[in-house]
């Protein structure tokens, strides 16, 4: 007798998915492409087509309640300053004030110390065996620079680190509770940053921040608010580290299941930046973004109501065989076009330049030092966070 398979069922906080969920994601896209979740009371979007709307249509689709689906169940008010929780005009005006002190020059700057930080890292490592990708790198590089743009003492970069960590954790099958008091304490934190700063001024990104002046919606020009400037620094702090530490992470994972890839690198490296974007295609550090919908809109000949909570399924998106020929296979020669691993439209990542700079710079000196790695399996754990997906150890073992 025939059975009927069961319906697909995406859950985010399911870690058995959060593992491989692109077998779930296929069927999304092939059986529901408009999904329903009922325990949690969000649709999902995982088509690319679907998901580019989604991403520039900002007025359908709104950030203004929260990009990640537990905050804005929980109807959690963002500080001002996060502009990636925000619509215009906010957005415009906040993203603005900080698009004019980062840079394409401050970016070049920079390029120097990231390679730094990464020789000073990995040298010591060479003949050692093995190292951690997360651990001994991909917590490193971006801790340091993000540290180094805004000003962070080096002494203090790790406990800030390590409390960014804590705030993402997930427990196994449940939607968290977003955690207010961790923020507030992560916001004093950077308290006295902002206060040393305004003694001592530098060039860095604090200290630009506290001196730019802007015009506000009401015609007045002023400088940002103590809680402003704290939200600023909390996002770039949290997203700059996060992301690239994923990204990071998974180019090593993927060069190890394709050494052959990883050998054409290490002959030619001007190939690594399509590698990173492969990387990025094929594995998003931030997978999943939340919308709120501010008006009724269709999709596959159902209505989706004003008000209800759409996850817009990027990572799905990435691997659409609507707009990538054989997506679930790895190659760094690829013609990547247009990815949406930094988003696209208005809330496209200020900060991607720079993570896809970090990538680039760590492949580079892996590379150089290390031509060939396979990973230690046994002791690798995937990070289990509601907004970025990756690893939280990654082992490998060298020649």
């Amino acid at each position: 007798m025939a059975t009927t398979a069961a319906a697909p069922y995406y859950d985010p906080y399911d870690f058995e998915i959060d593992a491989d969920p692109y077998p779930v994601w296929k069927r999304l896209r092939d059986e529901a492409p408009l999904y329903f979740n009922e325990k949690y009371e969000f649709y999902a979007l995982s088509r690319y087509d679907d998901v580019e709307q989604g991403l520039v249509d900002w007025r359908t689709y709104s950030s203004a309640k929260g990009s990640v689906l537990e905050i804005i169940k929980a109807g959690v008010e963002m500080p001002p300053g996060m502009f990636i929780f925000e619509d215009p005009p906010d957005h415009d005006l906040h993203r603005g004030i900080l698009s004019r002190v980062f840079t394409p020059r401050r970016l070049a700057a920079i390029e120097p110390k990231v390679r730094a930080f990464a020789a000073r890292t990995l040298d010591p490592l060479v003949g050692a065996g093995g190292f951690d990708f997360i651990a001994d790198l991909g917590v490193e590089i971006p801790m340091r620079t993000i540290g180094l743009l805004m000003g962070i003492p080096e002494e203090d970069q790790q406990s800030l680190r390590e409390h960014i960590d804590e705030g993402l954790r997930l427990e196994a099958g449940v939607m968290p509770e977003p955690n207010i008091g961790n923020q507030d304490s992560f916001a004093s934190d950077y308290a006295a940053y902002i206060d040393w700063r305004a003694e001592h001024p530098s060039d860095d990104l604090i200290t630009e921040l506290l001196t730019s002046e802007f015009t506000n919606g009401d015609g007045v020009v002023r400088t940002l608010t103590r809680d402003e400037l704290l939200g600023y620094i909390g996002l770039l702090a949290g997203a700059g580290n996060e992301t690239t530490t994923r990204l990071i992470g998974w180019a090593a994972k993927l060069l190890a299941e394709h050494p052959e890839q990883r050998r054409a690198l290490a002959d030619d490296p001007s190939l690594i930046p399509n590698a990173i974007e492969e990387c990025l295609r094929y594995e998003p550090p931030s997978p999943v973004q939340a919308r709120v919908v501010m008006q009724d809109v269709g999709h596959h000949g159902r209505t989706v109501r004003e008000g209800s909570v759409v996850l817009l399924l990027n990572a799905s998106a990435n691997r659409d065989e609507r707009q990538f020929p054989d997506p679930d296979r790895f190659d760094i020669h690829r013609k990547v076009q247009r990815h949406l691993s930094f988003g696209y439209g208005l809330h496209f990542c200020l900060g991607a330049h720079l993570a896809r700079l970090e990538g680039r710079v760590a492949l580079e000196e892996v590379l150089k030092r290390f031509p060939d790695w396979e990973i230690d399996e046994a002791n690798a754990v995937q990070a289990r966070t509601s907004t970025v997906r990756g690893w939280e150890t990654l082992p490998v073992r060298t020649p």
